[in-house]
C-alpha cells in the first residue's frame, strides 16, 4: 500500500503494517438475509439514512460519531464534571483546543453544525457573499440561513475525478481574487475553507495554498474560518505529499495550518473521536463575546455548550489521539486500502483516494441513469441490496434545488460515499466491501434509476424517498 510505507524482510521482500491499537471489546454483526434487505429497503423507500440500524451488517453510511473510543477515552468519562457552570472538563477541552489548533477563545457545542449555525448567524450580514473550496450540506444551509450566498471557489481539478492533482481541495485564488475585484471586499463575509473537502472525495488543501490564501485575504481584510473536522487527515496528506513537510510531526502540521486561518468549527464526531460533541473557536475577541452571548441562547452556558461534561474529557483525549502520527498512517491508510482494491478492479471511483472515504463515480458507474434519476442514490441502494452494506448519496440529492429558481442543483459531482469509521473495521471488512461493489459494478448495465416520491424542504438527502423507475 502507498498509504503505508513497507519496510523490506530478508525473507519475505516485504513487511506488512498493523493497526496502532489492539481490540479489547467486540460488538457482533448481524448477517441481513436477501429477503430481509429487499424488506427493508422498501421499508425505507430507497433511502438508506431511513434504514434501522439493525437491519445493517456494515455501516459505511457516515464516519460522524460512528467511530470507536480508546479506553483513555472510557476512563475519562468516568471523570466527568456535570456541574451547570464552570465544569473542569470545558477547561481541559479548552487547553487542548489552544495548545493543538491555536485559537485563542473556546466555545463547546453539541456538534459541528451548532457552531455552524452561531458563526454564520454572528459573522455574515445578510446579502454577503462567501466564498469556499466546495459547498458542504450543513454549511452552505446555515449560511443561507443567515442571509449568505456561497459562492464555489474551489480549482478545477476538484470536479475531475479523474484527476490525480495533489491538492483537490485547494482555492483557486484567481477566481477568488476576480470575485473580490468584482463585488468588492466589503461584500465578502469570510472565506470558508475545509480542510479535507467532503464533497470534492475528502481531498486535502496544501499548506502553500493557505499561506497564499492568507496573504491574498489579508491585502482585502477577508476573514478565514475553517472547517476543521478533518484536519489531521488533511495534515496527513500535506506530510505524504508537500515538500519539507515529511519529517514534520501531524500535530505541528496541524498546528501551523490553522494558524494561517481566524477561527474553526470542529464536529468533533469525526477527527476528535467522540461520538457526539463540536467546538468554535476565535481569535477575535469582539467575534467571541457575540458568539458567547448567542451561544447562551441556542446550545447551552459558554461552558458546557450542549456537551456533558464526560463528552468533554472524551473530545480533550480524542484530540491528543486524532494527532498522533501512527494513528492517522492507520486511519487513512485503511480507506487507501479499499480504494485500491476497487481501482484493482476498474471500478470508477474519485482519484486521489480521500482521507475518509472512497467516493464511487456514480456518473462513470451508471453511465445509462441520467443525472435526474439519481444515480449515486441508486448506487447506494444496490449496494445494500447486494449485501447489506450501507452506504450514503453525494449527489444530485444532496445539493438540494436553487432557492431562486426551485430546480435541482445539478453538482458536477455525483458520488457514493464508502464512509470508514475510525477504529471500527478491519481489513476484512473491506475486503468484504469490496467485493460486493465490484459484484454490483459487473451488473450495472440491468440497474434502472429511482423517481424522488417525498421531498423534506431542508438537507433533503437525510429524509428523501423514492421507488424504483
Amino acid at each position: 500500500m502507498d498509504a503505508i510505507p513497507q519496510t523490506m524482510g530478508p525473507q519475505f521482500g516485504r513487511r506488512s503494517w498493523a493497526e496502532p491499537w489492539k481490540i479489547k471489546m467486540v460488538e457482533p454483526l448481524r448477517r441481513v438475509t436477501a429477503a430481509e434487505r429487499v424488506s427493508a429497503l422498501r421499508a425505507a423507500d430507497y433511502n438508506t439514512f431511513l434504514l434501522k440500524s439493525d437491519d445493517v451488517y456494515i455501516d459505511l453510511l457516515t464516519d460522524s460519531g460512528t467511530g470507536a473510543m480508546s479506553d483513555r477515552q472510557w476512563a475519562g468519562m468516568m471523570l466527568g464534571d456535570e456541574a451547570y457552570a464552570g465544569s473542569r472538563n470545558f477547561y481541559r477541552l479548552e487547553a487542548a483546543v489552544r495548545t493543538h489548533y491555536g485559537y485563542a477563545h473556546i466555545l463547546p457545542t453539541h456538534q459541528g453544525r451548532g457552531a455552524e449555525h452561531l458563526l454564520s448567524r454572528c459573522a455574515i450580514t445578510p446579502g454577503q457573499l462567501v466564498p469556499g473550496n466546495m459547498y458542504f450540506t450543513t454549511t452552505r444551509l446555515h449560511q443561507e440561513l443567515a442571509g449568505g450566498v456561497f459562492v464555489d471557489v474551489i480549482v478545477e481539478d476538484a470536479h475531475d475525478t479523474t484527476s490525480l492533482h495533489p491538492f483537490k481541495g485547494n482555492v483557486d485564488l484567481g477566481r477568488l481574487e476576480a470575485l473580490i475585484a468584482k463585488e468588492g471586499a466589503n461584500r465578502i463575509a469570510y472565506v470558508s475553507l475545509a480542510g479535507t473537502v467532503n464533497m470534492a472525495g475528502g481531498q486535502p488543501v496544501s499548506m502553500e495554498n493557505v499561506k497564499a490564501l492568507r496573504v491574498l485575504c489579508d491585502r482585502h481584510g477577508v476573514r478565514i474560518f475553517l472547517d476543521a473536522t478533518r484536519m489531521a487527515e488533511n495534515a496527513y496528506f500535506i506530510q505524504e505529499r508537500e515538500p519539507g513537510y515529511a519529517d514534520v510531526p501531524i500535530a505541528a502540521i496541524v498546528r501551523e495550518f490553522c494558524s494561517c486561518t481566524d477561527g474553526a468549527w470542529m464536529s468533533g464526531k469525526k477527527d476528535n473521536l467522540v461520538n457526539i460533541g463540536g467546538w468554535l473557536a476565535v481569535n477575535d475577541w469582539t467575534l467571541y463575546e457575540e458568539l458567547r452571548n448567542l451561544i447562551v441562547v441556542y446550545e447551552g452556558l459558554h461552558t458546557y455548550g450542549g456537551m456533558a461534561g464526560r463528552d468533554m474529557e472524551a473530545m480533550a483525549i480524542g484530540i491528543e489521539e486524532c494527532l498522533q502520527d501512527d494513528y492517522i498512517r492507520s486511519r487513512v491508510g485503511q480507506v487507501h486500502y479499499l480504494g485500491e482494491l476497487l481501482t484493482d478492479w476498474n471500478v470508477p471511483i474519485v482519484q486521489p483516494v480521500g482521507g475518509h472515504a472512497v467516493f464511487l463515480d456514480a456518473r462513470a458507474f451508471y453511465p445509462h441513469i441520467p443525472q435526474h434519476e439519481f444515480p449515486a442514490q441508486t448506487l447506494a441502494a444496490e449496494l445494500y441490496l447486494d449485501s447489506g452494506i450501507r452506504a450514503m448519496e453525494r449527489g444530485v440529492v444532496s445539493a438540494g434545488r436553487n432557492p431562486e429558481t426551485g430546480d435541482h442543483n445539478f453538482p458536477r459531482l455525483e458520488l457514493t460515499r464508502l464512509t470508514i469509521p475510525r477504529r471500527v473495521y478491519t481489513q476484512a471488512h473491506m475486503d468484504v466491501v469490496a467485493e460486493s461493489v465490484k459484484t454490483i459494478f459487473d451488473r450495472r448495465a440491468e440497474t434502472r434509476g429511482l423517481r424522488m416520491t417525498y421531498e423534506p424542504r431542508y438537507l433533503r438527502f437525510f429524509q428523501a424517498r423514492f421507488e424504483r423507475l
